[in-house]
């Protein structure tokens, strides 16, 4: 049994529906990702798995069904789909964070003014937001290269920054779509490694996405998603 399964959950998800003119991408998706756990939702290319996650992050409204969020100390459920963009864009902003499969790294920016970003748009100051997003690349391996722009450092550098920029704000839920598909195996394995070191020392909840069991088996658990349902496969960490 997993030690997780008693553990409230953070992101509920009911009958989720979503169709893209005659294609069902989401065929009526039940789905609970329970706080501190590492989630990695597996299955091929069309499967749903990144409509999943977009409705999960509140990024699209499914057609119907609910995705319920339970924050850090909040008394009731938050349901993201009856929410307005306005009120899901901050929520992203404040409580969600994002690592994409090619980083999308702001490439005129420095590594360490691309990683101050959510914390500005949030309405940190600038000292504080340098401060804390110098700290964070420092905690990536990445001390000394906050001045370089990301076409000077390698895809493994280039993604730990985007983790960096994803982890500045201590989300309580870091979303990653394939955050290491587009690196060798050695640099994979160097960025999943550090991440789920930092999110399991403050307690982040991760929904992961990947075809790739390697990654996945750095989860907790997993799910599989095949022709927009939860198919069969589990696996649960010892």
């Amino acid at each position: 049994m997993n030690a997780l399964s008693s553990f409230p959950a953070v992101l509920s998800a009911r009958s989720l529906h979503q169709s893209f003119g005659q294609t069902q991408a989401l065929r009526g998706i039940d789905l609970e990702v329970r706080s501190g756990e590492v989630l990695a939702v597996m299955g091929p290319s069309g499967s749903g798995k990144s409509t999943l996650l977009h409705c999960l992050a509140g990024v699209m409204v499914p057609d119907s069904g609910s995705v319920a969020y339970s924050s850090p100390g909040a008394q009731l459920p938050l349901e993201i789909s009856a929410l307005n963009e306005p009120m899901r864009s901050r929520l992203r902003l404040t409580d969600f964070g994002f690592v994409f499969q090619f980083g999308q790294l702001l490439p005129e920016l420095t590594a360490v003014d691309n990683v101050s970003i959510p914390l500005l748009l949030g309405g940190t100051k600038r000292a504080e937001a340098m401060r804390r997003s110098a700290e964070w690349l420092d905690r990536l391996g990445l001390d000394g290269m906050g001045e370089k722009l990301p076409g000077e450092l390698s895809g493994g550098q280039a993604q730990r920054v985007a983790v960096a920029r994803a982890m500045v704000t201590s989300p309580a839920v870091l979303f990653a779509d394939e955050p290491t598909g587009s690196l060798d195996s050695l640099a994979s394995e160097n960025v999943l490694t550090l991440m789920l070191e930092l999110v399991r020392e403050i307690g982040t909840t991760v929904v992961m996405i990947t075809h790739d069991a390697r990654t996945a088996a750095y989860a907790d658990r997993e799910v599989v998603v095949r022709d927009g349902m939860i198919g069969a496969g589990y696996r649960v960490s010892s």
